[in-house]
């Protein structure tokens, strides 16, 4: 065999033995992500639970929110022309002079 044949079957068998390495460490941190992946999945069946127990309250609580935020621009707009009243105090009348009573 001649030393370029020698030399490309070293490479294959160099290029072989990286691609495997390659892999095994691809192979192992997708293995580490699925496993994060299944204890997120727990965590989200957790809140899913927590969550379910006060739905009924907030939807009470979205209710009355919606209430308030209806009269909201109602009290905006008295709380304007309150404003509007205390800053436009009409002048003060000047004292008669000489005037009796």
């Amino acid at each position: 065999m001649s030393l370029i044949v020698v030399m490309t079957i070293v490479d294959i068998v160099v290029f072989m033995g990286v691609l495997a390495f390659y892999l095994v460490w691809v192979s192992n941190l997708l293995r580490s992500i699925a496993d994060g992946l299944g204890e997120v999945n727990d965590m989200v069946g957790d809140v899913i639970g927590h969550a379910s127990t006060i739905v009924p309250d907030l939807q009470h609580a979205n209710r009355t929110l919606g209430s308030i935020s209806g009269a909201l621009p109602l009290l905006y707009g008295m709380a304007e022309k309150i404003a509007a009243k205390k800053t436009a105090r009409p002048a003060a009348r000047p004292a008669r002079v000489g005037a009796a009573r």
